[in-house]
């Protein structure tokens, strides 16, 4: 059986489309943080901070920057007293979802099994 894959034998994991997929939403927190941007469209430090529970607020600071470096979200100041500063998804951000909700779906369709 010769399938077409997206991790051919002897190519480099991290040359593949695999791989840099991978490489944008690998870690514990990037899927979660596109998730809640995707269902609510905009939001804060602060309150992406209460959507995803335990995580620090540097660990946080330091993935929506990776996040950002990669185009996957956008991140607006506004030039007040205090700063104000939102999040929400880019084009190719939210162009990753559906790519989410099939890992979503397997995961719900094997997790019992």
């Amino acid at each position: 059986m010769n399938e077409e894959t997206c991790a051919p034998a002897g190519v480099a994991l991290g040359e593949t489309g695999f791989g840099y997929t991978l490489s944008l939403i690998g870690g514990k927190y990037k899927m979660l943080i596109l998730y809640a941007l995707a269902a609510n469209k905009v939001l804060r430090h602060n309150e992406l901070k209460r959507h995803l529970g335990g995580i620090a607020f540097k660990t946080l600071s330091v993935v929506l920057k990776e996040l950002e470096a990669d185009a996957l979200i956008v991140r607006k100041e506004y030039p007040q007293v205090p700063p104000k500063v939102e999040y929400f998804l880019s084009t190719k951000g939210a162009s990753l979802i559906p790519v989410l909700n099939t890992l979503c779906e397997w995961g719900e369709r094997h997790q019992a099994t």
